[in-house]
């Protein structure tokens, strides 16, 4: 029997990454054979054996089907460091409303209040830990979620107190059901005093000027080899009764993902963070994640006879680097704007599967990266996983701000708690290492197609560059800093509004 007038199959394969994404897209052009042609490109034992592994990852992955997202998704790492996606259903509301109940009543009633700009001393807060600690006491929730910012928008520097201070909105907090912190009144993940160790850790007084922080999750070359000689095997026959196979064919070919991590620990919450923003948006470009907010994922904007049979794309998160405005005197600065943008860039897999730079631009690929910069801060203000994500950057950002002035010097700040993993651990979760390969299956045009990708990398230092530092107009950074009277606070208070 010959096909006519079919839509061919559109599978689209994820490779989740934090610096870098990877998308090879193959395109199988659907001939006239029967469809029993193209159940002869492998055995029957194979096929079964695909065709177990598929039911097994789409259970776990979701391949194939479209999930809604929002703040009760989340992932999870196993202790062999498998990244899986969790879900945490609430559909009545009720238990996230009795666990912010209890969350706002254990709350100490001054932090509590809401502020437009909540000030807290970096200096005096790594004094005050250092005393719980001497005396055998924890550092408080107080101090592990930074008085509750859900923001970090200046940097202060007070010469004649040694400060430094890190200034923004804050709100009550608590957790939600995936166990993320978030204020309870806007639901802005709250800034995590952890993470801001990474981030000054990375850009202490010793360290590079020049560090970068990324992460990626990519398919091994071993990998690509394998979904290439698949691919060949199969040949140019898709039809809907081989989908199936081929789907699970191209999943066990590809088989797990590796993540690799630089510039930070990998096993810190700031790492865990970067793969999930990383791996949920190419869930969102591949349309096997619905965001609250509407976006036009790659599959639904791609052409499978514009692309190339080895065409790759690679989408990663970049800080948007003009976001810094620094005053006359180099004593405050302040973070601007949405601080994320999704870019994207083409390569070519060859047939042993290593990859090579592209001259081709694909343009659904454009579209795809450059709407989802412009609904970036409408996506933050939805998902929190992505509102932590440009919290990360702001914090690298500020972290940088204070290596570069020298501040450290100037204070006489020696960071022997922050800067000590022994004195205080952030080394606390379990590494990142794999991700399966997800699959979705959609019928489109008369070709086959699988991209494939993943993508994250802060280079900090460039927002401060001078060509992307903004000038402080009118002073109003630096008039701030000095409305600020820091003079008559007693030396034990780390936070004030």
């Amino acid at each position: 029997m010959r096909l006519r007038n079919l839509a061919a199959i559109v599978f689209w394969l994820s490779f989740w990454t934090v610096c870098i994404a990877a998308l090879p897209t193959i395109a199988l052009a659907q001939d006239d054979a029967d469809d029993a042609d193209a159940a002869d490109a492998a055995d029957a034992a194979d096929a079964a054996d695909a065709a177990d592994a598929a039911d097994a990852a789409d259970a776990a992955d979701g391949g194939g089907g479209t999930i809604g997202a929002g703040d009760t998704s989340g992932v999870a790492i196993d202790a062999n460091g498998v990244l899986q996606r969790m879900w945490f259903p609430d559909p009545t509301g009720q238990l996230r409303q009795r666990r912010f109940a209890d969350a706002l009543a254990a709350l100490d009633p001054d932090v509590a209040k809401p502020s437009k700009l909540r000030k807290v001393s970096l200096t005096r807060l790594e004094a005050v830990i250092a005393e719980q600690l001497r005396t055998g006491q924890q550092p408080t929730d107080e101090m592990r979620y930074l008085a509750g910012l859900t923001r970090l928008r200046y940097v202060f520097f007070y010469p004649e107190t040694g400060d430094i201070v890190v200034a923004g909105p804050a709100e009550p907090w608590g957790e939600d059901l995936s166990g993320r912190v978030i204020g309870l009144g806007s639901g802005k993940p709250v800034l995590r005093l952890d993470d801001l160790i990474v981030a000054l850790r990375t850009f202490a007084p010793d360290a590079k000027r020049n560090a970068a922080i990324y992460c990626s999750i990519d398919p091994t070359e071993q990998g690509l080899a394998n979904m290439q000689r698949f691919l060949r095997q199969v040949g140019g026959r898709a039809t809907p009764a081989s989908t199936q196979f081929i789907v699970a064919g191209l999943r066990r070919s590809l088989g797990m993902q590796e993540i690799t991590i630089g510039g930070i620990p990998a096993d810190t919450h700031f790492a865990e963070v970067m793969v999930e923003a990383d791996y949920r948006m190419k869930l969102i470009g591949i349309g096997l994640e619905r965001p609250p907010v509407r976006i036009t994922s790659y599959t639904e904007r791609s052409s499978p006879t514009a692309a190339s049979r080895n065409a790759m794309q690679r989408w990663y998160f970049v800080p948007d680097y003009q976001c810094v405005r620094v005053s006359e005197d180099g004593l405050a600065m302040q973070l601007v704007g949405s601080g994320v943008k999704l870019v994207g860039e083409d390569e070519l897999v060859t047939q042993d599967g290593s990859r090579q730079k592209s001259r081709l631009v694909d343009r659904a690929s454009q579209l795809f990266v450059k709407e989802f910069t412009e609904k970036y801060p409408q996506l933050a203000a939805r998902v929190p996983v992505y509102a932590q994500l440009r919290d990360l950057i702001d914090m690298s950002v500020a972290a940088a701000f204070i290596q570069q002035q020298d501040y450290y010097s100037l204070a006489d700040w020696r960071m022997e708690v922050f800067g000590d993993e022994s004195a205080y651990p952030v080394s606390t979760s379990t590494a990142p290492k794999q991700v399966a390969t997800a699959v979705n299956s959609v019928w489109k045009g008369r070709r086959l197609m699988t991209p494939v990708g993943g993508g994250v990398e802060i280079r900090a230092r460039r927002a401060l560059d001078q060509e992307n530092v903004l000038s402080d107009e009118g002073q109003r950074v630096e008039t701030l800093r000095q409305r600020i009277d820091i003079r008559q606070l007693p030396q034990d208070q780390w936070w004030w509004d």
